[in-house]
């Protein structure tokens, strides 16, 4: 009998992880559907495609999936699961429908909270004090799909979303392991999720790191914390120039105006109910004039 023919379409470091996975099984995993690195990002992490070119798995990036002619190819490969990991598009339900044994996304967070993109930022971002993986059937409605299985883990307020990420890779593999040999027998159990719980975000843009400082600090906080390196960073501009912020710490008492600077050294600003305390920080450009006690961000 011959052993169900798998299709991963996958990017980021999960995606490395959980095809390096399949590969290091011996599973027959018939091509990789990934993306092109863009040139204007930061590419920080492992990528699927280098585990599949090491594995000798064909490796495709086109544009879109969802094109007729894309269809058609993927129909042709004839594969019997379809896994997703971190990749980026949607796949259109003539997809979904090719495989007997179905498709399945791996998604990072505990759904139904999350569904979306930047998963792992925006729970960071809302002060979460757990995060995960799920493994889901994948249907029309992006994450909305029955949930196969979980796996979370602990994070500190005062991880970066870098830091969050590390300690939430190692769920991926630990639920596909789990589950891969129940979905290639397509004995796997799926749960229907809760709507009534659900959260959906979107993907996040570098504006979006724009600091509001008529908010309260712990949210500010938790906003430099979610975009900080490896991410485009959280920033505020004075005098035609951007400061980026990198990170920052809670500082104790309240006298000023929400943005008004009220130390130099060490460069403290007032919030909504406090002062934050700006650590690690960058101008880009030069500020004119030059910032002093009493400019507001």
């Amino acid at each position: 009998m011959k052993p169900p023919r798998i299709l991963f379409f996958g990017y980021s470091e999960v995606g490395h992880t959980c095809l390096e996975l399949l590969l290091a099984r011996g599973d027959e995993v018939i091509g990789l559907i990934t993306h092109e690195d863009h040139p204007d990002e930061k590419i920080w992490f492992k990528t699927p495609a280098s585990a599949a070119i090491e594995g000798g798995v064909p490796v495709f990036t086109p544009d879109s999936v969802n094109t007729p002619e894309w269809i058609e190819r993927i129909a042709a490969m004839q594969p019997d699961l379809i896994l997703s990991v971190y990749y980026r598009q949607m796949i259109c339900p003539a997809i979904l429908a090719l495989p007997a044994l179905g498709a399945f996304n791996l998604h990072g967070s505990l759904l139904p909270k999350y569904r979306g993109r930047a998963p792992i930022n925006w729970a960071v971002l809302h002060g979460e004090p757990r995060i995960g993986m799920t493994l889901h059937r994948m249907v029309k409605r992006p994450d909305a799909g029955a949930i196969v299985d979980q796996e979370g883990v602990e994070i500190a307020p005062r991880d970066t979303a870098g830091q969050a990420f590390r300690k939430v890779l190692p769920c991926a593999r630990t639920v596909l392991a789990r589950q891969i040999d129940k979905l290639l027998a397509g004995t796997a159990t799926e749960t229907p999720q809760d709507e009534s719980a659900a959260t959906y975000f979107g993907g996040r843009q570098p504006d979006d790191g724009r600091l509001d400082w008529t908010r309260p600090t712990a949210e500010i906080f938790n906003l430099i914390r979610a975009v900080t390196e490896p991410y485009p960073g959280a920033f505020s501009e004075c005098g035609g120039a951007r400061l980026m912020v990198w990170w920052a710490e809670p500082a104790p008492g309240h006298a000023g105006t929400p943005g008004e600077i009220l130390s130099l050294d060490p460069l403290v600003v007032a919030t909504a109910d406090g002062t934050l305390r700006l650590t690690r920080t960058e101008w880009r450009g030069t500020p004119s004039p030059a910032p002093r006690p009493g400019t507001l961000l």
